[in-house]
C-alpha cells in the first residue's frame, strides 16, 4: 500500500501529545500513593466470560463494542473493554480475600469497538482505583476524595462538577424495578428494540439507553431516590456528610445510575462542559455484589475510572520538561567524537539528561541543541581534550567558560538549578 495508516480508532501518541499523557497518568499514581493504593496491572486480555459476566449480555458494550476472538485452542478471549472486572478477578485468583481492605491503583489501553469520538478512540486509556473489603460509605467517600485530588492536581479545579446519586440497597432497587417496568410497560411502543427487550430480563440498562427515543420516555420515569428504604436513606446521608466534611461540593443528580444489579449505594461522576457531549472525564460507583458474581466471596467494593485522553485534552499546559544538556564534539575527528560519547554516559550516570549530536558542523548541531530547548552544550574540541576540559556555553544567555572535567558535574548541576545569577562564578 502507498501510505501506511493507523487502524480507524487508534493513534499514535507522538511526544508532544505525550508528556500531557505522562503528567495526567504519574500525577494520577503518586496521588494514589498518598492515599494507600498500590499500582497493580492485569492482562490487556481475559477469557470472555470475565466481561460477559460482569457487564451483562444484554449491555452495548458485551453485544456490539467488545473485540472478542478465538485463540488457537478455541478458547474465547476478549481484549478488555474496561479493568474494574480484571482487578476483581485478580482478587478472586491471588486469593487475596484475606488481604482487606485492598486497594489498587491501575493504568492501562482498553478497547471497544465503537463510533470514534472526541476523546475516545477504540484504543483508548484509562486510570482508575478499586477499594474491596470495606462496606461503610467512608470508602466511597475516600475514593472520591483521590479522584478530587488529582483533578485538583491536574489544575482542573473550576473545570469539573462531581455529580452524585444513590441507587439504594437490593431491596430498594427491587422496588423500584416493579414501578420502573409498570411505567416503561405502559410506553412500550415508544421504546428502542434494545430497550424493549431489556424490559424483563434487566430494565435498569434501560436508564442508561443512548436512544433519543428512549431518553424521552426515561425523563417521565419514576426516580429511584423514591424508593429507597430507610437503611438505603442512612448510607445516602453518610456519604453526602463525608464529603461536606472535606470540602468537596457536589451536586445530585438523580439521573445518574447504573443499570447492572451488582451495583448499589453510590454513584458518581466528575463533568464537564469543556468536552462537548463527552462530558464525563471520571466515574465510578459502588458494586458489592461484582465478586460474588464472579465466583468469589461476598465482597464490599468500590471504585473509579477516568479518560486519560479526555483529561490530556482539560489540561492548559502541563509541566515543561527538564532541559537537556547537549554534547558537541567540534568537528568530525573520530577521537572527539569516542571521548563525547564517554563524557555524554558519564553525565548520564550522574543523574544529567544528555543529548548527543551525532553529526554536522557546528551550526547544525547548536540548531538541535537550541530545538530540543538545551539549557547548556558541553562542547569538547581538539583543544579541551588536550587540557582535560570542556567549554560549557549557557544557550539563554550566550556566555561560555572553560571548565575542568574534574568539575563538570558541580557546574552543570548549578547551571541548570540556576542557583546563582553567574552560573560560571568561581570558576
Amino acid at each position: 500500500m502507498s501510505s501506511l495508516q493507523p487502524v480507524r480508532g487508534t493513534h499514535d501518541i507522538l511526544p508532544d501529545e505525550m508528556r500531557a499523557f505522562r503528567h495526567v497518568v504519574d500525577t494520577s499514581r503518586m496521588a494514589a500513593a498518598l492515599y494507600g493504593f498500590a499500582e497493580m496491572a492485569t492482562p490487556a486480555f481475559e477469557f470472555s466470560g470475565v466481561f460477559a459476566r460482569t457487564l451483562g449480555d444484554t449491555s452495548d458494550i458485551v453485544t456490539k463494542e467488545m473485540y472478542t476472538f478465538s485463540d488457537r485452542k478455541g478458547e474465547s478471549i476478549t481484549l478488555r473493554p474496561e479493568n474494574t472486572a480484571g482487578i476483581a478477578r485478580a482478587f478472586i485468583s491471588n486469593g487475596l480475600s484475606n488481604d482487606l481492605p485492598f486497594k489498587a491503583f491501575y493504568a492501562g489501553p482498553m478497547f471497544r469497538y465503537e463510533r470514534p469520538q472526541k476523546g475516545r478512540q477504540r484504543q483508548f486509556h484509562q486510570v482508575g482505583v478499586e477499594l474491596l473489603g470495606v462496606a461503610e460509605p467512608q470508602a466511597d467517600v475516600e475514593v472520591i476524595a483521590l479522584g478530587r485530588h488529582i483533578l485538583d492536581a491536574l489544575g482542573l479545579k473550576g473545570a469539573v462538577t462531581l455529580e452524585i446519586n444513590t441507587l439504594g440497597d437490593p431491596e430498594s432497587r427491587e422496588a423500584y424495578r416493579g414501578a420502573l417496568v409498570k411505567f416503561l410497560s405502559g410506553r412500550l411502543a415508544e421504546l428502542s428494540a434494545d430497550s424493549r427487550d431489556r424490559l424483563e430480563r434487566n430494565p435498569l440498562r434501560i436508564l442508561d439507553s443512548k436512544d433519543e427515543g428512549d431518553r424521552a420516555v426515561i425523563a417521565g420515569a419514576p426516580l429511584l431516590g423514591e424508593y429507597l428504604n430507610a437503611a438505603s436513606k442512612a448510607f445516602y446521608e453518610e456519604l453526602k456528610n463525608g464529603l461536606l466534611d472535606l470540602g468537596l461540593d457536589f451536586i445530585e443528580n438523580p439521573h445518574l445510575v447504573r443499570g447492572l444489579d451488582y451495583y448499589g449505594h453510590t454513584a458518581f461522576e466528575f463533568t464537564t462542559d469543556a468536552l462537548g457531549a463527552q462530558g464525563t472525564v471520571m466515574a465510578g460507583g459502588r458494586y458489592d455484589g461484582l465478586v460474588k458474581l464472579m465466583g468469589g466471596p461476598q465482597t464490599p467494593g468500590v471504585g473509579w475510572a477516568a479518560g486519560v485522553e479526555r483529561l490530556s485534552m482539560l489540561l492548559a499546559e502541563p509541566p515543561a520538561e527538564g532541559r537537556p544538556v547537549a554534547m558537541i564534539p567540534a568537528g568530525n575527528d573520530p577521537v572527539i567524537k569516542r571521548e563525547a560519547m564517554i563524557l555524554s554516559e558519564r553525565l548520564r550516570r550522574a543523574g544529567f539528561a544528555v543529548d548527543m549530536a551525532f553529526s554536522g558542523n557546528m551550526g547544525k548541531r547548536m540548531k538541535r541543541a537550541n530545538k530540543l530547548s538545551a539549557k547548556v552544550a558541553v562542547i569538547l574540541g581538539e583543544d579541551e581534550r588536550l587540557a582535560r576540559a570542556v567549554t560549557l556555553r549557557d544557550l539563554d544567555s550566550g556566555e561560555q567558560a572553560t571548565v575542568s572535567l574534574d568539575r563538570l558535574e558541580e557546574t552543570l548541576a548549578r547551571m541548570l538549578v540556576n542557583l546563582s545569577e553567574d552560573a560560571f562564578g568561581g570558576i
